[in-house]
């Protein structure tokens, strides 16, 4: 009788294992990396301009005549003023130190805007023509890729991935298309928000129906 229900115990404890295991769906857990390299056709500089006075306001209001020449200077190489932001105004008291005494000396007001440059064969002439204006600060500068551009190269990548080799590439995205409608869960991780090289079941769905829209 003691082996009789040692072995129904053994063989509830199984079911209920295999049960268990049965109501998990199967997971694969990947770890995916991207790199993706480009010509840059944008580029963002922080230009800044400092005026002094013994007067705070003074100092504001010297310091947005200097910034309002700086502007109008870049906009005259064509700069749309969404491509102008302002990123920081600043005003802080300066002073004297002599015997141990701390003596005001006036105030400094700051402004620095960031640039954005469409047109790379201009970043010079911009840069050059803000010094000249009366700007006191270049610092900052970063190059990119315009969203425009970045979408259409990730549209053009789709579509060779899917259809730029032949029958083997259609092949491909029809086999990941029949796995993508499996009830499995792709689990990844990726190094960055724009990795498109690991995806959960609809997103990567969604990605191959963008690429056979196209």
């Amino acid at each position: 009788m003691k082996v009789l229900s040692l072995v129904v115990m053994s063989l509830s404890l199984a079911t209920s294992a295999a049960a268990q295991a049965a109501a998990e769906p199967p997971q694969i857990i990947v770890t995916g990396e991207g790199v993706v390299k480009a010509t840059p056709d944008q580029a963002w500089v922080q230009i800044g301009a400092e005026s002094r006075s013994k007067v705070s306001k003074e100092a504001q209001q010297r310091n947005a005549e200097v910034m309002t020449a700086v502007q109008q200077k870049i906009s005259s190489f064509g700069i749309p003023k969404d491509a102008l932001k302002t990123v920081a105004v600043d005003l802080q008291p300066e002073f004297d130190y002599a015997n141990g005494k701390q003596t005001l000396r006036g105030y400094v007001a700051r402004n620095t805007i960031e640039v954005r440059v469409d047109d790379l064969t201009k970043l010079g002439d911009v840069v050059d023509a803000a010094v000249a204006s009366g700007a006191a600060t270049i610092h900052g500068l970063r190059f990119g890729e315009s969203a425009r551009r970045s979408r259409a190269s990730r549209a053009a990548g789709c579509r060779k991935e899917c259809s730029g080799e032949g029958a083997s590439g259609r092949d491909r995205c029809a086999t990941r298309s029949r796995s993508d409608s499996d009830d499995r869960r792709v689990v990844g991780r990726s190094p960055s928000a724009d990795d498109e090289t690991v995806f959960d079941g609809g997103a990567r769905r969604r990605r191959l129906d963008t690429c056979r829209a196209r």
